[in-house]
């Protein structure tokens, strides 16, 4: 009986042991406490790159910029005097995006990138926008000529810009003159306006229609797939692909993110309500204002990278300030999803609605806040990755 006993608790304790191995090695290769770091995460360093690079410098900035889904869909041609930049087609995601409306916004955060980087970087560019109708994919052509370097606070935000998905400060709102500031950052362009929500009402109203667009993305299921392919928990398929959504950048409490590493990914159906619930409960329940970037033609390439350029300008200028900003494109997802179907506009409408002005189209909703924890980066694909 003495023999059997040793025999049970010796068992018991190479099971536990063995278990501990495995958590120790899950908590290890999933880099529970090494958050966004690695080679995936390389960009983010070597954002300047190194003096005598040539235009090419220009692109580590470019690559840095927000984008849907974190596709990084972008491509560029570079020479010693100019370089061309195209939507990258590819890396569309599905019934998300159908009419590339989020494709073209990240196309133009990216171009902004560029630009303030060139000037930085001692060259005067001047841009055509979509320069060939007969190539829709060819966003612009940036012709560069030597000046002297013109560093701006903008320049020197482009590694610290995170989107930030976490909860902002619900007792600190944003003073009226602060968000004209940020709306003026659209700079003279008569093609691009952003519309504010801040007071508890429009807040209210947006927001409830944002938690419902997101029901309704996850109760279609090919929406829902399609945006899940671009969901990355696994650190393996982090450093694989280098791109997509991960758990560090959703600023989620360091214990609940460490715990949600080391845990199975779950089921697709439990990762949409967690989505669902994250909207409402953080997204749209701690947004100390929202905010919706209008065009004049939604359908026009040269007015979405425009109001991209816009975001990426105001993302920038907001970082410096100590604000968080975040898209929320639930809303025209499921206006373009209803357009694809010929089914009943419903939010298509109430974007219209929402907007309120002839003349514009609802673009991109977003919200902005005092961050209440700071947001971390994303993984990127290197330069080599994406030069022709």
């Amino acid at each position: 009986m003495a023999l059997a006993r040793r025999t049970v608790l010796k068992g018991v304790g190479l099971l536990f042991a063995a278990a501990g191995g495995a958590l120790a090695w899950r908590v290890g290769s999933q880099h529970v406490f090494t958050p966004a770091r690695g080679p995936a995460y390389a960009p983010w360093e070597a954002w300047n790159g190194r003096p005598g690079e040539g235009p090419v410098r220009l692109v580590r900035a470019a690559i840095l910029a927000a984008n849907p889904h974190n596709t990084q869909p972008w491509l560029f041609h570079v020479t010693e005097s100019r370089i061309d930049l195209y939507a990258d087609t590819r890396r569309r995601i599905g019934t998300i995006d159908p009419y590339l409306r989020e494709m073209y916004i990240g196309v133009g955060c990216a171009l902004e990138n560029l630009l303030i980087a060139a000037a930085a970087d001692g060259y005067r560019s001047s841009v055509v926008l979509t320069p060939d109708a007969s190539n829709p994919a060819y966003a612009a052509r940036i012709e560069l000529v030597a000046a002297t370097p013109a560093p701006s606070e903008l320049y020197r935000a482009i590694p610290m810009r995170h989107t930030n998905r976490g909860p902002y400060d619900t007792d600190r709102p944003i003073p009226p003159d602060l968000l004209q500031r940020l709306a003026a950052l659209s700079g003279d362009s008569p093609e691009v306006r952003t519309f504010w929500f801040s007071d508890p009402a429009s807040r209210s109203r947006l927001g409830n229609l944002i938690v419902e667009a997101a029901q309704a993305i996850v109760a279609d299921k090919q929406q829902a797939a399609d945006s899940a392919k671009w969901f990355r928990s696994d650190w393996a398929a982090i450093e694989s692909h280098r791109d997509g959504i991960t758990l560090d950048a959703q600023s989620l409490p360091p214990l609940i993110n460490a715990i949600a590493k080391v845990l199975p990914e779950p089921a697709q159906e439990t990762a949409d309500r967690m989505w669902v619930q994250a909207t409402r409960e953080t997204h749209v329940r701690t947004a100390a204002a929202f905010g919706i970037l209008a065009v004049r033609d939604r359908d026009n390439a040269a007015q979405r990278i425009t109001a991209g350029r816009s975001w990426e300008r105001m993302h920038l200028w907001a970082t410096v300030q100590g604000l968080a900003m975040q898209p929320l494109n639930q809303l025209p997802e499921r206006a373009d999803r209803e357009r694809q179907l010929a089914s009943e506009p419903r939010f298509g409408n109430a974007l219209r609605d929402l907007i309120g002005a002839p003349g514009w189209q609802a673009l991109m909703p977003f919200r902005v806040g005092y961050p209440r924890s700071a947001a971390l980066p994303s993984p990127r694909r290197d330069v080599s990755s994406v030069l022709l």
